[in-house]
C-alpha cells in the first residue's frame, strides 16, 4: 500500500510540475493611445520561466485577422498550448508573444489616407515602446519578429516592408497582400474612404501594395528581413500570395514560400504556427 501511495504521489507531483511549466496568457490588457484617442486592448504570452528569471526575451508580434480581436490567437489559435509544446520540445526558443487588437474603432492595421485613424503610427510609436518597456523584451532588431494571418498577414507585409530595420523575420499566413492593381485599389478605397482623390489613391497604393513595395525595394534591403510566406491551395487569397512569391523571385529577395493543402481557416493556421515559431527562433539563436 505504501508503495502504491508513493506511486500516486510521484504521479501527482509530475503532473503538477508539468502543468506549472507552461507559459501564461493574459488576453484583456489595456494601454492608452493618444494617437487613437482611446484605450487599446492587447493579449500577451509570457514563457514559463518569465516570473522566475531575470532574463530578457525575444518578442513575436502576432496579428489576428478580420473579424477577430486580440483574443483570436488565444482562443481559436491555441497559442499557449502550441508555444508551450514547441518550447518544451526545443523546437523554438522561449519568447514573448504580443497580440494587439486591430478591430476596435476601425478594422485594420494601417493609417487611413484621410489621417483620421492612424493605427500604424499607434503600433510603432506607442504599442511597441509600451510593451518593450513594460516587459523584459530584448529591443534589438535581431530579437524582434512579426507574423499574422489574413488581415494580420497584410499587416505583417506592410510593417516589415515599411520598417525592415525593426524586424529580423516576418511570417505571413493566408495574407491579404494589398491590392494587385491601382484599378482594384480605387474600387475598394472609393467605398472605404469616400472622397479620396485620384492622387491620394495613387500615393496610398504605392504605400500599401506589397507588390509595389517589393518591386521598388532597394537592393540593400533585400536580405534585411527573413521571409516566410504560407497559403493554402484552396485559399481565396492564393493569387496575391503567389504573385508576391513571383515578385520576390524576380527581385532575388530570399524567402520561404509554402503552399499546403488547406483553406482560409483556423485549422490551417493552427497547423502553421509551430513552423512560424521555429522559423523566427532560427533568427533569435546564436550559431
Amino acid at each position: 500500500m505504501k508503495r502504491l501511495i508513493g506511486v500516486f504521489v510521484a504521479m501527482f507531483l509530475f503532473v503538477s510540475a508539468f502543468s506549472q511549466s507552461g507559459g501564461k496568457v493574459s488576453d484583456n490588457l489595456l494601454m492608452t493611445s493618444k494617437i487613437l484617442k482611446m484605450d487599446r486592448k492587447y493579449a500577451i504570452y509570457l514563457p514559463a520561466d518569465y516570473e522566475t528569471s531575470d532574463r530578457s526575451y525575444p518578442v513575436l508580434y502576432l496579428l489576428h485577422g478580420a473579424g477577430d480581436d486580440q483574443t483570436g490567437w488565444v482562443q481559436f489559435g491555441e497559442v499557449k498550448s502550441i508555444a508551450d509544446k514547441a518550447i518544451q520540445e526545443g523546437k523554438c526558443t522561449a519568447m514573448i508573444i504580443v497580440m494587439p487588437d486591430g478591430d476596435t474603432g476601425q478594422r485594420g492595421y494601417f493609417n487611413s489616407p484621410k489621417g483620421d485613424w492612424n493605427y500604424e503610427d499607434f503600433f510603432f510609436q506607442e504599442l511597441m515602446p509600451y510593451v518593450e518597456k513594460t516587459y523584459r523584451i530584448r529591443t534589438h532588431k535581431r530579437y524582434r519578429a512579426i507574423a499574422g494571418l489574413s488581415m494580420g498577414g497584410g499587416g505583417t507585409f506592410m510593417y516589415a516592408l515599411h520598417h525592415p530595420e525593426l524586424f529580423s523575420a516576418a511570417c505571413t499566413l493566408s495574407a491579404y497582400a494589398g491590392p494587385i492593381s491601382l484599378e482594384e485599389a480605387a474600387t475598394r478605397w472609393e467605398k472605404q474612404y469616400p472622397g479620396i482623390s485620384k492622387d491620394e489613391q495613387a500615393k496610398y497604393f504605392t504605400r500599401h501594395s506589397a507588390l509595389e513595395l517589393i518591386k521598388n525595394m532597394p537592393d540593400d534591403q533585400k536580405k534585411s528581413v527573413r521571409w516566410y510566406i504560407d497559403c493554402g491551395d484552396d485559399d481565396f487569397l492564393y493569387e496575391g500570395n503567389s504573385l508576391i512569391h513571383i515578385a520576390m523571385r524576380k527581385k532575388e529577395i530570399p524567402h520561404e514560400f509554402r503552399i499546403r493543402d488547406g483553406a482560409h481557416n483556423w485549422t490551417y493556421w493552427r497547423e502553421a504556427l509551430p513552423t512560424v515559431l521555429e522559423f523566427v527562433s532560427q533568427g533569435f539563436h546564436q550559431y
